[in-house]
């Protein structure tokens, strides 16, 4: 695989969590060559090398041009500095200012072409809310601070990839929320999305959003006013799309290699089947950014925080699908 010809960036995530010792285990089997800065707080990293028993050293920089990538080393920019730590598990405004502070750098120097992508580690919601910051997560404020009006989640794994058309809503909004308009651009998100992975006519399938895909009618209507006229309208664009598929076997058949990709109606169709396969290997990528952004499917898990036993093979993941999204796109520049 072609390696950024820019570095990533990490964003450290909420220091309380598992963020900063997930990221220090990678760097610890240099992966990729590890090409990739932190952007977080040094004695942060510094403590988290220390939980996982590595010997790196951590270097704190100024500016993304001044790193050297040197083996056994992390490189820091620093957007925060704790001179007391916050506790393992500790829902704090502090910490959630410095995740937010570690995002918005990374955003800026990525819209800039300093950084080739962005991996965020574990955010924590209420540590954001307790910090007056009102975004519900990630995704809202690298949309906001991007200025992008339309992003999408791709949550995916090397069995199965699936994009929502409806995200962090009640199931009663998703429902209202699952129109003409939204299924077309999940669809499109979807078809994008497969492209930017390598897939060169990506294979779409959308579930239903009834049970049974609404056998007909006899258990809900949307597949057939809806959904259906979608899939249609998208197939005349181009798009290599069928559907509406029963939820409950559209995944079955998604990875027994029949579908490239799946449009999930709702939150919950499409993230229990993605995740059941192991949160080890969930990555999500958000779709409609202009720079490339993928993060590990897991949250900071703060009852593990601090213990030394998280399991960074998400943000391995998470990383090896930025590097595969970065070299698609310098092969499309080239």
């Amino acid at each position: 695989m072609t390696l950024p010809l820019r570095p990533l960036g990490i964003t450290m995530g909420d220091p309380a969590g598992i963020g900063p010792e997930i990221i220090a285990q990678v760097f610890g089997r240099q992966l990729n060559g590890m090409r990739s800065i932190v952007f977080g707080c040094p004695n942060t990293l510094r403590r988290a090398v220390r939980v996982v028993g590595l010997e790196l050293s951590v270097r704190e920089i100024d500016e993304v041009a001044k790193a050297q990538f040197a083996p056994d080393m992390i490189e820091v920019l620093a957007t925060s500095s704790f001179t007391r730590l916050p506790g393992f598990g500790e829902i704090a405004a502090n910490c959630g200012q410095a995740a937010f502070d570690a995002l918005t750098a990374s955003i800026k120097c990525a819209m800039v072409g300093q950084i080739s992508g962005i991996v965020t580690a574990p955010i924590h919601k209420e540590a954001l809310s307790a910090a007056g910051i009102k975004y519900p997560g990630h995704t809202e404020i690298l949309a906001d601070y991007s200025g992008t009006k339309s992003v999408a989640m791709l949550l995916g794994n090397d069995l199965m990839r699936t994009v929502l058309v409806t995200t962090h809503c009640s199931l009663l909004d998703a429902i209202k929320a699952a129109d003409f308009d939204a299924q077309m651009e999940a669809i499109r998100f979807a078809h994008e999305g497969a492209i930017a992975l390598g897939y060169r006519n990506p294979r779409v399938a959308v579930a239903g959003l009834n049970p049974h895909a609404g056998e007909g009618g006899l258990f809900g209507r949307e597949e057939i006013e809806i959904i259906s006229p979608a899939i249609e309208a998208a197939r005349h664009e181009g798009i290599n799309v069928s559907g509406p598929w029963p939820g409950d076997t559209v995944f079955m058949q998604a990875r027994q290699g029949h579908y490239d990709i799946v449009v999930a109606q709702y939150h919950d169709q499409g993230l229990i089947p993605v995740k059941y396969m192991g949160l080890e290997n969930g990555v999500n990528i958000t779709l409609g950014l202009p720079f490339v952004r993928t993060s590990p499917d897991h949250g900071t898990a703060f009852d593990i925080a601090g213990k030394g036993i998280a399991d960074p093979a998400s943000i391995e993941a998470a990383l090896k699908y930025a590097n595969r999204l970065v070299a698609v796109k310098q092969k499309e520049v080239a």
